[in-house]
């Protein structure tokens, strides 16, 4: 009966209700929660000081699919140059609401440069670290009341790394006293999610409303962040911004990232997403946010760009002729998304099957919307072609990779083109 239920009712959970913030800049309103799709964004790696390489990143990161964009806001010179940053961008077109990334002294930043305040569509304020002892209150009220003169919503981000130490002490002392003490693990999950909701309860009192706040509470480790994250749904009714904090490298870091926001997706959780990866060296910081997309589109929870299906490959498939097509399809069809996306509605749930030989190829390739079947080893050198499911033609020769591109170049204008 559990497998009758599961085919019959399987996919993710009903969306956790929670109270919707427009971020926007210009006529660009990006709406987190509230039901509105679950949101990607990115930051920059760059030094904010230099404003043209800056704005540079934040444009290739927008155009990549990022919906918002974070940079840093660390000193009076970065802070200075967010209007040139901003200036720019609105120049080259790209209107991508910038969040302003604050630690330490976001208080003083804010107050001494209105004209960044006023720059910057969102604050990012981590209450671990505004101020310490009796400071810390008046700094923290400091900056949200910026956000109030301003106008702009704030995402109150705890993270573990920097949690506030007089509030952990204090949940410490009062766990010792408890008739059966919580481990350390558990007190350090309550004091994540108690900095959260308090920080943003005293946001509201200080007079931000609601629908400008936004909650996270970052860890490193996947069952530590399913487990604060959790909760705090349960908890509040703030929108939520999911991250696992220094996911990693390459594969660990995609994996252990996707591992985390699947799960917390899978159950509702979770109204934007940024996957936090350490680029190798010389790589794009863009692959970040197609990690992002690739999360929530494997899913089923949104569409970005077609998806290209091929298989691993075995004896059978020793040509690499397969691979080599798979890869300059996928390649062809994300470098062209930012084309598309006005001209083509739709093209972004397109599916390409590339694959290697007869045994699974025919059959996948008429799921998609249009594939093919390459031979493998030992088999005819022919090449079907199936679009809608049915097979139209056979490549064969050399140029069978540049033939299928312009295939599906065809077949993306007349079924996705505004005539149709």
């Amino acid at each position: 009966m559990q497998l009758e239920h599961d085919l019959v009712f399987g996919g993710p959970a009903p969306r956790r209700q929670s109270i919707p913030v427009d971020v926007r800049w210009g006529e660009n309103v990006v709406t987190v929660g509230g039901g509105a799709p679950v949101r990607v964004q990115s930051m920059t790696n760059t030094d904010t000081v230099d404003a043209i390489g800056t704005a540079i990143q934040v444009k290739e990161l927008a155009q990549a699919g990022s919906e918002m964009v974070r940079i840093t806001v660390n000193t009076p010179e970065a802070a200075a140059e967010v209007p040139a940053i901003r200036e720019q961008l609105d120049r080259m077109g790209v209107d991508v609401p910038l969040v302003g990334d604050f630690h330490y002294n976001g208080h003083i930043l804010l107050n001494q440069f209105p004209d960044c305040a006023a720059a910057l569509s969102k604050y990012r304020i981590n209450p671990g670290n505004v101020g310490y002892g009796a400071k810390r209150d008046t700094q923290y009220s400091q900056m949200i009341e910026a956000a109030c003169r301003y106008d702009k919503p704030v995402r109150i981000g705890v993270n573990w790394g920097s949690l506030d130490q007089d509030l952990l002490a204090r949940m410490m002392d009062e766990n010792a006293q408890r008739p059966t003490p919580w481990d350390a693990k558990r007190v350090m999950y309550e004091a994540l999610i108690s900095s959260a909701v308090g920080s943003a309860e005293r946001a509201v009192a200080l007079g931000l409303p609601a629908n400008r706040i936004i909650l996270s509470c970052k860890v490193s480790d996947v069952q530590d962040l399913v487990a604060v994250y959790t909760e705090l749904g349960r908890r509040c009714d703030y929108a939520l911004h999911l991250g696992l904090t220094e996911a990693g490298m390459g594969s660990k870091g995609i994996v252990a990232s996707t591992a985390a926001l699947a799960v917390l997706l899978q159950r509702g959780i979770g109204d934007t997403i940024r996957v936090s990866l350490t680029p190798e060296p010389g790589g794009a910081r863009t692959g970040e946010v197609v990690v992002a997309q690739e999360i929530l589109q494997t899913m089923g929870l949104r569409s970005f760009t077609p998806m290209v299906i091929a298989c691993p490959g075995c004896g059978r498939t020793t040509s690499t002729v397969f691979q080599e097509l798979a890869s300059k399809i996928q390649d062809y069809l994300r470098a062209q998304m930012p084309l598309w996306r006005d001209t083509y509605p739709g093209v972004e749930d397109m599916d390409v099957a590339v694959m290697g030989c007869i045994v699974n190829g025919p059959g996948e390739s008429k799921h998609a919307n249009i594939g093919i079947s390459l031979p493998g080893s030992g088999e005819s050198p022919a090449a079907p072609v199936f679009i809608d499911g049915e097979k139209v033609k056979t490549l064969r020769g050399d140029r069978i990779a540049e033939e299928f591109q312009q295939i599906v170049s065809d077949y993306v204008a007349r079924r996705y083109g505004r005539a149709a």
